[in-house]
């Protein structure tokens, strides 16, 4: 029998030994490596370990004797997960919600991993969900006004077809308080009275007029002044007249469909205040709270004056 050429070569210059005397003795790894030495294995810099530690991602490690913490191979495996995920294109928050009560690579195997993933997927699902209803806020500010496109669709819709201009920014700013306090229904009824202002000149123009007169009552006029209760009379008489537009348009009859269907949609169970939802650590406050911690610059004069409009439009209300 005969070798290769190749081996016939090799023996001529090298003492022939067995298999076993030429493989080199196997490398003992070690049980734990440094910050430094995981951080070139996994491919990422010690400074991007010690921040999965400060989001959450990896657990910190106890410092040895020495002072210096150091890795074992659960912590390397989660290490690689983190940066394949991340390389992927998924944000560290994710990747720390997604893994969150899971342990990727570890005992639970294939399985684990792809309900890591799933969760992952649907996080990134409802990311996209947001994305999209935050574009279509963005489409809306663009094709109604970047402030009229803030307002709920049930406020922007009573809106539709106004006259362009005809909306001033007093009005919008009435529109976004009433929405605070009253939630959307109570804007809507609101839009409807700029909605009747803006196709009648006359009704705004006498508009105008009533609440110049109501801001002249300013701090100089006492509250017994004979024009506190001249200019209630002329609120009284606008509101009459506002109303009675308001119903000839056929206002009253869209607001009860549009009452109708928001109340198909949310079940008496499920409203827990008129206003928008308060902010996450806040507590819900009452309508009454709401208006209470809004400030006015009323004068007691002005204040007055509303109070007797209030008072005449109740005593000219028929009885029930």
């Amino acid at each position: 029998m005969h070798l290769p050429q190749r081996h016939v070569v090799f023996s001529k210059h090298v003492p022939f030994r067995s298999e076993r005397s030429v493989m080199p003795p196997f490398p003992t790894p070690p049980r734990q490596v440094l910050i430094g030495d995981a951080a070139a294995f996994v491919g990422v810099t010690p400074r991007a370990i010690r921040h999965y530690h400060q989001v959450g991602l990896l657990p910190e490690r106890e410092r040895g004797g020495d002072g210096r913490r150091r890795y074992g191979y659960a912590e390397i495996i989660r290490l690689l997960w983190i940066r394949r995920m991340a390389d992927a294109g998924i944000a560290l928050d994710d990747i720390r919600d997604a893994f969150a009560g899971a342990a990727p690579g570890g005992g639970g195997g294939e399985h684990e991993v792809e309900g890591v993933l799933v969760r992952l997927e649907d996080a990134l699902a409802a990311q996209e969900a947001e994305l999209q209803r935050k574009r279509a806020s963005v489409r809306r500010m663009r094709n109604l006004g970047s402030r009229l496109g803030l307002f709920n669709d049930l406020v922007s819709g009573r809106l539709e077809g106004v006259p362009e201009g005809s909306l001033r920014q007093d009005d919008l700013d009435t529109l976004l308080v009433t929405e605070r306090i009253f939630g959307p229904l109570g804007a809507v009824v609101q839009a409807g009275r700029f909605l009747v202002l803006a196709h009648d000149p006359e009704l705004r123009a006498e508009s105008d007029r009533v609440d110049a007169a109501e801001e002249a009552l300013d701090d100089t006029v006492a509250i017994d002044d004979p024009r506190v209760a001249q200019v209630a009379a002329e609120r009284h008489a606008f509101e009459n007249a506002l109303m009675r537009a308001i119903e000839e348009s056929g206002q009253l009859e869209e607001d009860n469909a549009i009452f109708d269907a928001w109340d198909e949609r949310h079940p008496p169970e499920d409203i827990e205040a008129p206003g928008p939802a308060p902010a996450e650590g806040s507590r819900v406050r009452s309508t009454a709270e709401v208006i209470r911690s809004m400030p006015y610059d009323f004068s007691p004069a002005r204040l007055r004056s509303m109070e007797l409009a209030v008072k005449l439009g109740a005593s000219a209300a028929p009885a029930p």
